[in-house]
């Protein structure tokens, strides 16, 4: 596995994980690490803690549908793109879940601002963070069938719009 030379967080990660990465991209000099999802809280939080690294801000967390790519093997994942202001660096770590196993592990005990995203990405994708303390719709009713972020959602809705109660203003 290659990894770009001279960073620190890599380095570290491959010293106290190394059976936890599956793989590293540098894209112009952005790092991601892909990681196993089992491996998340406890590689999340060796960012956050150790007094090196100090990875201490959640920039965002982002779904991500890889519907009909060839190559991937799992059709969700889930980014997360961190920040050390301690070391003025950035760090994107990602994890995959199963299409039949929509789980993972909420990162909300480390990083208070992952409720609203972690709730952003159930909403729109369907993918249930373990451990959220109030995992609930954001954007949709709590009855709304269906995920529209989904690559195999219809571009024209499934009929939602015909079943909103609204007022016009």
């Amino acid at each position: 596995m290659d990894y770009p030379e001279g960073n620190q967080a890599l380095a570290k990660l491959r010293a106290t994980f190394p059976d936890s990465i599956i793989e590293v991209k540098e894209f112009r000099r952005d790092i991601t690490v892909t990681i196993k999802k089992e491996a998340l809280l406890s590689i999340m939080q060796f960012l956050r803690d150790d007094e090196e690294l100090r990875f201490n801000y959640l920039a965002s967390i982002s779904g991500v549908d890889y519907l009909k790519i060839e190559g991937v093997e799992n059709r969700f994942a889930v980014v997360y793109h961190l920040y050390s202001f301690k070391n003025n660096c950035r760090l994107a770590i990602k994890t995959f879940v199963t299409e039949g196993s929509l789980d993972i592990d909420s990162v909300y005990p480390l990083w208070k601002t992952a409720d609203w995203q972690e709730r952003e990405i159930y909403d729109l994708f369907g993918i249930i963070f373990k451990g959220h303390p109030a995992l609930k719709r954001v954007f949709l009713p709590e009855d709304y069938e269906g995920h529209p972020l989904r690559k195999d959602y219809s571009l024209e809705g499934r009929g939602e719009r015909s079943r909103f109660d609204y007022e016009e203003g």
